[in-house]
């Protein structure tokens, strides 16, 4: 088993729907103990974006974001620091982000964290992505265009 870069994880975590996230969190027993650096706080973004993706850069507008700090303890006593950034005001949803995103860093923890957490949560995200391009693959309208038999002569 490869381990999902960190970027990879955290937007897999991001955009994760709360329930699964929850429901995967479960299988992995008794968390941890863990404190909060930063509380579960909701607040705006800037969204910026670019004419044609290639252009200047131009604000958009804000979005809503919540995001939440925790720190859990190391295999040796080191202090180790998860970061949760989700869009929206769920503030339980960014906890268990940053949860996970400690674990992650956790020696003991990666493994089952990968494997009962990010990849159930990837192949879920997968398998919705593939839903949804197949139904707007079956509303598809093929466009084309026929000789009227007239020739030139």
């Amino acid at each position: 088993m490869q381990l999902t870069s960190r970027p990879d994880w955290m937007a897999t975590l991001a955009k994760a729907p709360l329930p699964l996230l929850e429901a995967r969190m479960t299988t992995l027993g008794t968390w941890p103990d863990y404190g909060f650096l930063r509380s579960p706080e909701i607040g705006l973004a800037m969204v910026r974006g670019r004419t044609e993706g290639t252009g200047e850069p131009f604000n958009l507008g804000e979005m809503t974001v919540t995001r939440c700090v925790v720190q859990l303890a190391g295999p040796e006593g080191e202090a180790i620091s998860g970061f949760g950034y989700v869009a929206g005001r769920s503030q339980r949803h960014g906890e268990l982000a940053a949860l996970c995103d400690a674990l992650l860093q956790h020696s003991d923890w990666q493994a089952a964290v990968q494997a009962q957490v990010i990849e159930p949560l990837q192949a879920a995200a997968a398998a919705a992505r593939a839903a949804e391009a197949a139904q707007v693959e079956s509303t598809r309208v093929n466009f084309f265009t026929m000789l009227r038999g007239e020739s030139g002569s």
